[in-house]
């Protein structure tokens, strides 16, 4: 039986007019360079600016490249990558296909995460997107790159966990010896001497005294957030708007009547940098009579015998859905 003969159509590729910039660019890697400087120390030693000069003329200089853009981090830790907005923007241009080569100056400059590394750099060979490691001298796409990777971002992220141990002993040895350190900046009632010690700020003290006055004349604090609000005061941030959160705060910190309690908080892990209320899982310490108060000690004993009340009250009228059964004075 004789087979039937398909007809076959030639369709020939479009013509398309290229632009002087496009020619002369064919060809060519599209190159990135990514730098971070995470503290004032490296700074000295490489500084930010030199960094980003370094990689504007050197892809500048090479023929067979074109700059993309130099992505730079300033002041931002190399353990996650959720805050370095410039390394987003970089892999998101990557992702986009605008990018052929990323150059930077070593592994821990890129990631001291080793999951991070790793991720990021299989993300972008998947876009056949190289990355290069001047110091290293390993280039991604390389047979051996991925082997050499995850052995030198396992030591990077080491390093990082053991400075943070580091960094961790000795806040341990501060806390023993009664060393407080506050953020003053972000601390309402009080900014520090030319020691570093807590001395009352006489321009932001007259806010705390009328929390303290007010909770103990009767006022929620939710009527005390509306009333700072409604007046205009601002917040240790700088905020005109209060709320019933940050009267609990500060009717609660044993800081306003010169003591000081260290350590309410501590980080979980060095990577993710996350802090959680410390339940007794690492020690505490507590100052008395450390700074002057800006509030008497029994003032503050009574803001404390008071809110404590207010819960016990509270509680004692929940049903067992766990809702209030009616209002109560303390609540508004």
């Amino acid at each position: 039986m004789k087979e039937k003969q398909s007809n076959i159509t030639y369709i020939p590729a479009r013509r398309r007019i290229k632009t002087d910039s496009e020619d002369s660019n064919r060809g060519k890697l599209r190159v990135a360079a990514y730098c971070r400087v995470s503290t004032e120390m490296e700074e000295q030693a490489g500084s930010f600016t030199t960094q980003v000069t370094h990689y504007t003329n050197y892809i500048q200089k090479n023929p067979d490249w074109i700059l993309v853009d130099i992505y730079a981090d300033e002041g931002i830790t190399g353990t996650n990558t959720k805050n370095r907005k410039e390394f987003n923007r970089m892999i998101d241009t990557c992702m986009a296909g605008e990018i052929d080569l990323i150059i930077t100056k070593s592994i821990s400059r890129f990631a001291r995460n080793t999951l991070d590394c790793l991720t990021y750099i299989r993300q972008l060979k998947e876009k056949n997107v190289a990355v290069y490691f001047e110091k290293e001298n390993i280039n991604t796409l390389d047979s051996s790159g991925e082997i050499l990777i995850t052995i030198m971002a396992s030591l990077a992220q080491q390093e990082s966990e053991s400075i943070s141990k580091n960094i961790k002993l000795g806040l341990q040895y501060r806390y023993q010896a009664g060393q407080v350190h506050v953020n003053y900046k972000k601390f309402l009632g009080y900014t520090i001497d030319e020691e570093g010690k807590l001395v009352i700020n006489p321009d932001q003290a007259w806010i705390i005294k009328r929390i303290f006055k007010e909770y103990l004349e009767g006022k929620g604090t939710g009527v005390i957030a509306r009333g700072l609000t409604e007046n205009k005061v601002p917040t240790a941030t700088g905020l005109l708007k209060w709320s019933g959160d940050d009267i609990n705060r500060i009717i609660s910190n044993e800081k306003y009547m010169g003591d000081a309690l260290l350590q309410k908080t501590y980080t979980v892990d060095c990577l993710s940098k996350r802090r959680i209320p410390n339940d007794g899982t690492v020690p505490q310490y507590y100052i008395e009579n450390n700074h002057e108060g800006i509030v008497s000690k029994d003032i503050f004993n009574l803001a404390r015998r008071k809110k404590l009340d207010v819960v016990i009250y509270i509680q004692g009228r929940r049903n067992k859905n766990g809702y209030i059964k009616e209002s109560t004075p303390y609540l508004e």
